[in-house]
């Protein structure tokens, strides 16, 4: 949702205003009550008199938990179906003081009831043991990304973007990524249904064998085939980009969203205010002139802004204590340019989605209302009524009309009072309040009358969450926009200066203007005299000043209106972010507040942010630890300066990847050209990615021009020591395996169908193949057997009986030479016997038992060493790492005698144990439930 912004509200997010995270403090200790706070919202009649007392008694009740099912339908839906008949009955069956307990139930609401919420109170939860077990079920599957803890009004933006195949979408201030994790499950929406029929109909003429469907995946194909997108041999082609201007929450992104495993997904680090166009590949040109630049445009943009929060005061308690005026008021200006940037990025017939987590309306209507003026008004903007979205979401419509408080405390109904009252007392006191800020005057058509009343507002009371805010606007043509340093028609013109463009005619023209004098006041002249312009965003102008300017502000003079609006809309503006002072009881001089910088940094400086950085190759081979898991493609220049190392892509006939085709006989339909490694010298060194067709354009058209790309691909291959001559070092990492695995021919494929053999590779790690050891695997025992040392894929299918499966499973298996195991970290596995065997048994590690070496003496255990691939990147930088590559165990003897390195026991991430923007522990999402022995 919007994250806190303004003095006391910093949380380090998409303003960039950093800060410390305030001690929590117990919520029923906080006094609930704040005079201006409560005097605000009264006297704007948000509610009507007779729901008040319940609105404001919603407000001083903590929040309930809510969670949500991720992945794809068919992954969702299994483990949403194990809550509801299995731990729903036995919640059920509690009574308390007399009455049954109120079970977690779905969000009526969110589709196929895959959004939850749970009001039951911790006093209960802490006392009946049920709980214990349901709280231990929401931990185990939040831990391996099953369920996702996120407050039930931040799930409202995503679902009011209509996302559809194909399409390209952009989070401006997306961290920590609960809305982002929505969106890329939107983007990816039936392309499992989509491929599994593609591959049917390949494998058929192949004469191969491919396993069946399970129900949900049968159903999606007929969905599919109406409206599907299939130009990929059914993979999606659209793009989910990410951005957050703060680094490290960038990586937190990161880590929230990478269960979904998504080679679809580009995490970029950038102010929302100022973001970059994309450059694309230029379209060929008949006669061989110089191709016109090409720039992305989004389909969809949702810009969840980062606000004042006072409608998180249910969760965030510092909002009864801290909250006063200025905290809107100094965001309003971020907020218009974050989303007004968002509809210059807009395809024309696109959508934006604006939001935030404050009832507020200058953060609000003020601002929507503000950038339709700025784009050309109702002509150019439409206000989309959602009305008929979500029928079963309570909400009141948008404010029409709304009175501004300053920080005294004083309400001001129209811009004319407050000019009023700067004649008469001066300015102090309204030095950041804006004529924007605004209602409409009632003098305007009804042509010009904006319908805010479409915008969506949901309070705590309607359906007990928090208060939201949310609105829906729609591009119907490419914009002629007015920027802050154009005049309006109304206005006098912009002066130009005189011929002679020197720098003392600008001196001249400056000292002559009445101004006052303030440094601030004469940069204002300035602006006035000679304001900011920069080329088309399509101009491929190679001079150093064309690349320094090109985000200044944009003047249309009217010579230039034939020029392509879509071109014109390209070209960046930047603006400065609203600077907060600590010490704020003084007025801050005229303009600096929102004051226009000179954007982006020189070219120089810019360029030198993405330099390579030659290293020495590491040995790919190597089980040593590494000192620094840090040390990696992240590196830092003396000003502290972050240089990520550059995405390279390989070859279609590099080695390697001839290598792996050949090994795992993939099929030739499968691209070859999206394959990529994260480092200087493009040479894979310990981990291939891959990413989309659009993902690598993007990447490869803006290499070295500014972007920062923080995140982009899915591990598909990681090199793995082997022992055995002709065995392919490159085993498949589990995070590519869903994309990859159907197209692996059978030679490194194992069928499983039995419920009692999943179980025992659960269970047991490292359980033995050679000699009689085959025996004890069931039906793929004689099939491990006979198969050679490597990586291999085993599918799980489904099959009828007792025994059976009803849904596919695709999982990681590795052979070596006298043993078998499941490239699964614990949690995985534990949180897989949980769900499907409703058991929670301690795990067995077979190669502890065999740790000797041919003379008999044991080898000292010791721990387990992280090998740290060349490429591989730290989910959250200071807060810990996700480190998913192989933890090596130690040698293990074969049946004669010789040292035998095991690969990869576990493939995980290191819990970060960060607390995100819903103040939920990334680590268990959940308070554990005590047992009644603890309560």
């Amino acid at each position: 949702m919007g994250r806190r912004g303004g003095k006391r509200f910093q949380r380090g997010r998409g303003g960039g205003r950093g800060g410390q995270r305030p001690e929590r403090a117990d919520y029923q200790e906080v006094p609930k009550h704040n005079e201006l706070y409560e005097k605000y919202y009264n006297d704007l009649g948000i509610v009507s008199p007779e729901e008040r007392s319940e609105f404001w008694a919603a407000l001083k009740r903590e929040l309930p938990n809510s969670f949500r099912f991720t992945g794809s339908k068919g992954h969702a839906i299994p483990v949403k179906q194990r809550l509801k008949d299995y731990y729903i009955p036995e919640i059920t069956s509690i009574e308390h003081e007399g009455r049954a307990v109120e079970p977690p139930a779905p969000l009526p609401w969110y589709p196929d009831e895959l959004g939850w919420q749970m009001t039951t109170p911790k006093n209960v939860v802490r006392r009946f043991a049920p709980f214990s077990s349901f709280q231990k079920f929401l931990v185990s599957e939040t831990s391996v990304g099953n369920i996702s803890r996120q407050e039930a009004v931040s799930m409202i933006p995503p679902l009011l973007m209509d996302v559809r195949p194909g399409m390209t979408v952009l989070d401006l201030c997306a961290a920590p990524g609960s809305k982002s994790a929505q969106l890329v499950e939107m983007v990816h929406g039936g392309e499992e249904a989509r491929t599994r029929k593609v591959l049917r109909e390949i494998k058929k003429e192949d004469g191969r064998e491919i396993s069946p469907d399970g129900d949900e995946i049968k159903l999606e194909i007929k969905a599919e085939e109406r409206n599907g997108d299939w130009s990929d041999d059914g993979r999606t082609t659209g793009l989910l980009i990410a951005n957050d201007i703060d680094y490290k929450r960038a990586h937190m992104l990161i880590h929230q969203m990478k269960r979904l495993n998504s080679p679809n997904l580009i995490v970029t680090n950038h102010d929302a205010t100022t973001y970059p166009s994309i450059k694309l590949r230029a379209d060929p040109t008949p006669d061989g002139a110089i191709p016109k630049g090409k720039y992305l445009k989004f389909d969809r943009i949702l810009a969840d802004v980062p606000c004042s929060g006072d409608g998180t005061c249910r969760k965030n308690v510092n909002v009864w204590r801290d909250w006063n005026p200025g905290n809107a008021i100094g965001l309003f200006p971020t907020q218009v340019r974050v989303l007004f940037r968002a509809m210059q990025m807009l395809k024309a017939g696109g959508r934006v989605v604006y939001s935030t987590c404050s009832m507020n309306p200058i953060e609000n209507e003020a601002v929507v209302a503000a950038v339709i003026a700025r784009c050309g008004g109702l002509d150019k903007v439409e206000l989309v009524d959602c009305s008929s979205l979500l029928p079963q979401l309570k909400r009141n419509p948008g404010l029409t009309s709304w009175k501004v408080m300053d920080k005294q405390g004083r309400m001001w109904t129209s811009w004319q009072e407050v000019e009023d009252a700067k004649t008469a007392n001066g300015d102090e006191g309204f030095s950041k309040i804006a004529e924007e800020m605004f209602p409409q005057s009632d003098e305007v058509t009804i042509a010009q009358k904006l319908p805010l009343e479409r915008c969506i507002r949901v309070y705590g009371h309607q359906q007990d969450t928090g208060s939201f805010f949310i609105t829906v606007l729609q591009k119907k043509t490419e914009l002629r926009t007015r920027q802050n340093g154009e005049a309006k028609s109304t206005e006098e013109p912009i002066p130009k200066l005189e011929s002679k463009s020197s720098i003392m005619a600008v001196v001249e023209e400056i000292e002559a203007k009445p101004n006052g004098s303030n440094a601030i006041e004469h940069i204002d002249a300035l602006d006035h005299i000679a304001p900011p312009h920069m080329s088309d965003g399509d101009d491929d102008d190679p001079s150093a000043t064309a690349r320094q300017n090109k985000e200044n502000v944009l003047v249309f003079p009217e010579s230039r209106q034939k020029h392509e609006l879509g071109d014109i809309a390209d070209a960046e503006m930047a603006t400065k972010r609203p600077r907060f002072r600590e010490d704020d009881d003084g007025p801050a001089p005229r303009g600096a507040e929102d004051r226009q910088v000179h954007y982006p940094p020189p070219p120089g400086a810019e360029l030198d942010l993405t330099r390579h950085i030659s290293r020495p190759e590491a040995n790919p081979t190597t089980s040593d630890p590494v000192t620094n898991p840090f040390a990696s493609h992240l590196k830092r220049r003396n000003n502290n300066q972050t240089i990520e190392e550059p995405f390279k892509y390989l070859d279609p006939n590099h080695a390697d990847l001839d290598t792996i085709f050949a090994f795992y006989n993939i099929h030739p339909r499968f691209p070859r050209d999206r394959f990529m490694v994260r480092n200087a010298s493009g040479n894979p060194a310990k981990t291939i990615y891959y990413t989309s067709e659009l993902g690598r354009t993007i990447l490869t058209e803006n290499e070295g021009k500014g972007m920062k790309f923080v995140h982009c691909g899915v591990k598909m291959f990681v090199k793995q020591a082997v022992q055995k001559e002709g065995t392919c070092e490159w085993r498949i990492q589990t995070d590519g395996l869903p994309i990859l695995e159907a197209w692996v021919g059978e030679e490194r494929v194992v069928r499983l169908r039995s419920r009692t053999t999943l179980k025992h590779l659960l269970v047991e790690m490292f359980p033995k193949v050679g000699g009689t050891g085959w025996q004890e695997l069931g039906e793929i025992g004689e099939r491990v057997r006979d198969m050679d040392m490597g990586c291999c894929v085993l599918r799980v299918e489904p099959s009828e009986g007792e025994d059976g499966f009803s849904e596919r499973m695709v999982l990681p298996l590795w052979r070596s030479l006298s043993s078998l195991n499941l490239m699964l970290p614990k949690e995985d596995r534990k949180a897989m016997l949980l769900r499907l065997y409703n058991e929670d048994i301690p795990l067995m590690d077979h190669s502890k038992d065999r740790h000797k070496v041919r003379d008999g003496s044991p080898i000292k255990d010791e721990e387990k060493p992280l090998i740290i691939g060349d490429d591989e990147m730290p989910a959250a930088v200071g807060g810990g790492a996700s480190i998913d590559d192989e933890v090596v165990e130690p040698v293990e003897a074969d049946e004669n005698g010789v040292k035998v390195e095991e690969p990869a026991a576990e493939e995980g991430d290191v819990a970060l144990g960060i607390k995100d923007d819903e103040d939920m522990d990334i680590e268990t999402g959940f308070e554990m439930a005590k047992g009644p022995a603890d309560a």
